[in-house]
């Protein structure tokens, strides 16, 4: 299945300088990890539904990113290394 991805780019560097992932990097565990986690964000109203993605990357790195989807595309909002529960959750299935 092909994805389209977006994000905003300032976002995206700030994510590099917090984080060390890179948007780049965290698109690829859409495709890549069949046995990925999607979890609805309950941290709050956006104005928006927002996903929490666990799974791992090209890279070989367990990551959590938290997206939207905006017309058919897939909007990365953060990406970043899980929490230990975050960890946990995704070896539970």
């Amino acid at each position: 299945m092909d994805f389209e991805f977006e994000w905003d780019l300032e976002k995206a560097g700030r994510n590099i300088d917090k984080h060390g992932i890179a948007f780049e990097e965290a698109a690829t565990l859409f495709a890549i990890d069949p046995n990925s986690i999607t979890l609805l964000d309950p941290r709050g109203d956006f104005g928006e539904e927002r996903y929490i993605e666990i799974g791992f990357s090209d890279r070989g790195r367990l990551l959590v990113v938290v997206y939207t989807e905006r017309n058919e595309c897939i909007r990365i909002i953060s990406a970043r290394r899980p929490t230990p529960q975050e960890a946990r959750h995704y070896d539970q299935g």
